[in-house]
């Protein structure tokens, strides 16, 4: 629901592009790019371009050629993107944001327990490998993947529509058996029901695959962790790109598919490192303001005190600048910054 709160902090009109990131998002991100070479050419195109590029083509479904000319050149931003598609970048970044992620919100980094699902995609004349998904009358390829309890993305896997949910299983939870050991509870829905899986996923070491059956009930219905994966299909398909499968190659479908999960954790993160900054920056403040007079006396103890100690050390400048602009009648706000300000200046 849409709120005078929501508004500003999904508020997007100064970026170039409504699909760029903001610095927050970037420091989040630019720790884990590759650094550049020590021999051969210098890099000359910032790789910041380059992600946003990416991250236009992903929001915009737009083909390559019609990239707009305030990005780097299109050949350039290729090149990057199936070289970083072969190294795996896009995986590991999503790896590691994903366990900071999970920390922030007081889980532990190694998730325990996943849900996992697929979802039937259409193929165009220019895509990759397919085939007939006749229980969605589908032909195209099939998303596979696999989230946990909190819905983000874990792993992926493309392959085509006719290879059957139980038949597609044992190959992506094999893929994250060394990266996330703990995890070997997962939630599904009937189509990985028998023994058949069981007996797959046997040479791969202990999993334990609890199925949500469908409510007996008449309608719609919503099914304890069944839920959590597709809503988890309902941020990917934000995307236009991941509308239809496009891509000449699995591997670059995979790719896309991790940059559009990379996209929202980076934008989460960075949203909920900017509440939590503000947050820790007045809390205290506010909260001892606004408490008893005692605490009330003991705020103004403590900041007068700042306030003469900076001015013993930068000479009565920032002082004066502190007294003026400090005034318990002005509320949290005044009080943090000519806190900040007098500090600043100390320095």
């Amino acid at each position: 629901m849409w709120t005078e709160t929501t508004r500003r902090q999904y508020q997007r009109d100064d970026l170039r592009h409504a699909s760029d990131m903001t610095d927050a998002q970037w420091a989040l991100i630019e720790p884990r790019m590759p650094a550049a070479k020590p021999l051969g050419r210098p890099r000359q195109v910032p790789l910041r371009g380059v992600v946003e590029a990416l991250l236009y083509l992903l929001r915009t479904a737009s083909p390559w050629r019609l990239l707009p000319r305030d990005f780097p050149n299109r050949s350039t931003v290729q090149r990057y993107f199936y070289a970083w598609q072969a190294e795996g970048l896009w995986q590991t970044i999503n790896f590691r944001l994903l366990q900071q992620a999970r920390e922030r919100s007081g889980r532990q980094a190694s998730r325990s327990a996943g849900v996992i699902d697929s979802q039937s995609v259409k193929t165009t004349e220019s895509g990759g490998p397919r085939g007939d998904d006749a229980g969605k009358k589908t032909n195209g390829g099939k998303r596979h993947i696999i989230t946990d309890t909190a819905g983000h993305l874990v792993a992926a896997q493309i392959h085509a529509a006719d290879i059957q949910d139980r038949d597609g299983a044992p190959s992506l939870l094999a893929s994250i058996r060394y990266r996330f050991p703990w995890l070997r509870d997962v939630f599904a829905d009937g189509g990985y029901a028998g023994d058949k899986l069981a007996a797959a996923l046997a040479r791969h070491g202990r999993w334990r695959i609890e199925i949500v059956t469908r409510s007996d009930c008449p309608g719609f219905h919503v099914r304890p962790r069944r839920w959590l994966v597709e809503r988890t299909f309902a941020w990917l398909n934000r995307n236009r790109r991941l509308a239809k499968d496009v891509e000449a190659t699995l591997a670059s479908s995979q790719a896309w598919l991790y940059l559009a999960s990379l996209q929202l954790l980076a934008r989460r993160l960075a949203r909920s490192t900017t509440n939590r900054d503000l947050a820790c920056a007045g809390h205290n403040l506010y909260d001892s303001w606004s408490g008893s007079k005692r605490l009330r006396l003991r705020t103004i103890q403590v900041v007068e005190a700042a306030r003469l100690e900076i001015h013993r050390r930068a000479g009565g400048r920032a002082a004066r600048r502190s007294q003026c602009e400090w005034s318990p009648c002005r509320g949290r706000r005044s009080l943090l910054q000519s806190y900040l300000l007098s500090g600043r200046n100390s320095t």
